[in-house]
C-alpha cells in the first residue's frame, strides 16, 4: 500500500494507546450505516492494522503469559496481575475497544458499501470480520453480535451465545468467498497489507480460517464440525502455504505494536523466558529456543551460554538480581533491541495451517497423510526460524507417534512449540480446547485455588457501566462454550 497511508494507519493506532476517544481516521464517520462517505479500499488497511494491535500486542501478552512462553520479569511489574490471574474488568477495556470500534466497526462500513467495483474488498472485509469475531468470542465467550455494529442507534447491544457467534463466523466466511470468486470488482492492490489484493491467497485464508473454526468447536458439536469440514474438503480447497503477516518498518509509528508499547514504557523489559516452555525445548534437544529467546553471556562476556536462562512461571518475587533471558527480537518482545520494531504480527502461519490439516485428517474428516502434514508443520517452524537439527528432531523428540491415542497430543504440542512468540493467544486458546500440552503449570504467583487456570478474559468495565444488556461478570475460571475437555 502507499507508504504514507500505511504509516498514518499505524501511527493513528499506536498513538491512541488507551483509546479514550474516537480517532478521526479509525472511526471515519459517526454512523456505520452511512458508508458512502468512505472509500472501502482506503479503510481496509485500518481493519488489518486493528487486527495487528489485537493479536500482536494486547492478546499477545495474555497469550504469552498464559501459554507460558513468557513470565513477568523480576525487575519490573507491568504484567504482574496477568501472571497472578488477578484481573480487573478495566484490563479488557482497550482490547474490547480495538475489536469493536476499530476492527469490526470499520469492517462493517466496508461491508455496507456500494456493491460492484467494491465487491472484492467487501469479500475481504467479511473474512476479516470472521477472523475478528473468532478472536473476540474465544477470548470472552458470549459477545454482542447482531446489534453491536449499529452505531448510535443501539448503545446497549444484547449479547449472543458463542454458538450463534460461530454460526455468524461461518456465514461471513461463505459470503466473503462468494464475492471473491465473483466476476465483479477490482482488487485493492497495495492497500491490502496481507496479500496485496491477491484473491487466491484470500480464498486460501478463508478455507484455513473455516477449518480452524470448525476444529475449534469439534469437541462441543462434533456433528456440525464433521459436516462442515467434509463439505469444505469436497470443494477441493486450497489452504495457506505461506505465513499471513503484517510487516513493519522502523520509521515513525509503523513498528511492531508490542515493541511500540515497550517503547512507551521506557524500554523496560517486562517479559522474560518462562521455564515451562524452555524446559520443554531443552528436554527435546530442540534448538529453536535459541531463536526464540536471547541467551546470556558467560563470565567472559563474549561466549553465549549453552542454555536459555529462565524463570519458573510466576516466580518473579524476590528475584530482582536474577539474570533471565528475554524473548528474541524476532518475536517483537525484546525491549532492548530495536530489531523488535520490524518483527511481524502473524495472523496465520504455515505451521498452523499444516497442523490444522493434520488434525482434520486424523479425525477422518479431511484428506492427506497425517504424518506428512505433521512433519510439514514442524519443518515450516524450523525453516522460519532458521534452526538446524530438523532431521534429528523428526527422528527423535518430534517423531510422529505410532500409538493412535498419542497422535492428537503430538499435533497440538508441536503446534504449541511452533506458535511460541508469534501466535501466543492462539496457543493458549488451543490449550483450553485440547488440554495440550500437558506440562503447563499454575503460575507460582496465582491467586486462584490450587490447580485453577484462566479460561477466559473478563468483560470490560465499559460494558459493565454503559451496556444495559450486560450479562454480568463471569470469572476467568469459567470455560467458554467450546471448552469441554
Amino acid at each position: 500500500m502507499n507508504k504514507n497511508i500505511k504509516k498514518f494507519v499505524f501511527a493513528a493506532l499506536v498513538g491512541s494507546v488507551a483509546f479514550t476517544s474516537c480517532n478521526k481516521y479509525l472511526d471515519v464517520n459517526d454512523n456505520p450505516n452511512n458508508p458512502e462517505k468512505v472509500e472501502p479500499n482506503l479503510l481496509l488497511p485500518t481493519v488489518e492494522a486493528s487486527l495487528s494491535q489485537i493479536v500482536g500486542n494486547q492478546l499477545q501478552v495474555y497469550g504469552g503469559l498464559w501459554a507460558q512462553y513468557w513470565t513477568q520479569a523480576p525487575s519490573s511489574s507491568q504484567y504482574q496481575t496477568i501472571d497472578q490471574y488477578n484481573l480487573k474488568n478495566t484490563a479488557s477495556d482497550r482490547i474490547w475497544s480495538t475489536i469493536y470500534r476499530s476492527a469490526l466497526n470499520n469492517a462493517e462500513i466496508i461491508i455496507n458499501s456500494e456493491r460492484g467495483a467494491n465487491n472484492y474488498t467487501i469479500g475481504m472485509a467479511y473474512l476479516l470480520k470472521a477472523y475478528t469475531l473468532q478472536v473476540a468470542t474465544d477470548a470472552f465467550g458470549d459477545i454482542p453480535l447482531d446489534e453491536a455494529l449499529q452505531g448510535a442507534t443501539n448503545l446497549s447491544p444484547k449479547y449472543q451465545t458463542q454458538k450463534e457467534v460461530y454460526n455468524s463466523i461461518f456465514e461471513s466466511i461463505d459470503k466473503g468467498v462468494e464475492l471473491l470468486k465473483g466476476d465483479l470488482g477490482t482488487t485493492p492492490g497495495e492497500q491490502d497489507m496481507l496479500f496485496g489484493g491477491d484473491k487466491a491467497s484470500w480464498i486460501a485464508f478463508a478455507n484455513t480460517l473455516k477449518l480452524k473454526a470448525y476444529l475449534r468447536i469439534s469437541n462441543v458439536d462434533a456433528a456440525t464440525a464433521q459436516a462442515g469440514i467434509k463439505a469444505l474438503y469436497a470443494t477441493n480447497p486450497t489452504f495457506l502455504n505461506k505465513d499471513v503477516s503484517i510487516t513493519f518498518t522502523t520509521t515513525g509509528g509503523n513498528q511492531n505494536p508490542f515493541y511500540t508499547e515497550m517503547v512507551g514504557l521506557d524500554y523496560v523489559q517486562n517479559v522474560v523466558a518462562s521455564g515451562t516452555a524452555v524446559k520443554a525445548f531443552e528436554a527435546n534437544k530442540d534448538k529453536r529456543s535459541f531463536a526464540l529467546y536471547n541467551r546470556l553471556f558467560k563470565a567472559d562476556n563474549i561466549t553465549l551460554q549453552d542454555t536459555v536462562a529462565y524463570l519458573i512461571q510466576g516466580d518473579f518475587r524476590g528475584q530482582n538480581m536474577k539474570k533471565v533471558s528475554a524473548p528474541s527480537p524476532a518475536t517483537g518482545a525484546n525491549a532492548k533491541n530495536t530489531a523488535s520494531a520490524i518483527a511481524p504480527v502473524k495472523l496465520f502461519s504455515i505451521a498452523e495451517s499444516k497442523f490444522l490439516q493434520a488434525e482434520a485428517a486424523l479425525k477422518g474428516w479431511g484428506t492427506g497423510t497425517v504424518s506428512t502434514l505433521y512433519n510439514e508443520g514442524i519443518t515450516a517452524s524450523f525453516d522460519y526460524l532458521g534452526t538446524e537439527g530438523l532431521s534429528s528432531y523428526l527422528a527423535a523428540a518430534g517423531k510422529f507417534p505410532t500409538d493412535a491415542s498419542k497422535q492428537l497430543e503430538a499435533i497440538i504440542t508441536q503446534k504449541y512449540y511452533a506458535m511460541n512468540g508469534f501466535q501466543n493467544f492462539e496457543a493458549w486458546t488451543e490449550y483450553r480446547r485440547t488440554g495440550y500440552p500437558t506440562f503447563l503449570i499454575q503460575s507460582k504467583a496465582s491467586i486462584l485455588a490450587n490447580g485453577e487456570m484462566p479460561q477466559r478474559l473478563l468483560y470490560p468495565n465499559t460494558e459493565l457501566t454503559t451496556n444495559l444488556n450486560y450479562p454480568g461478570t463471569k470469572a476467568i475460571t469459567v470455560p467458554v462454550w467450546w471448552d469441554v475437555k
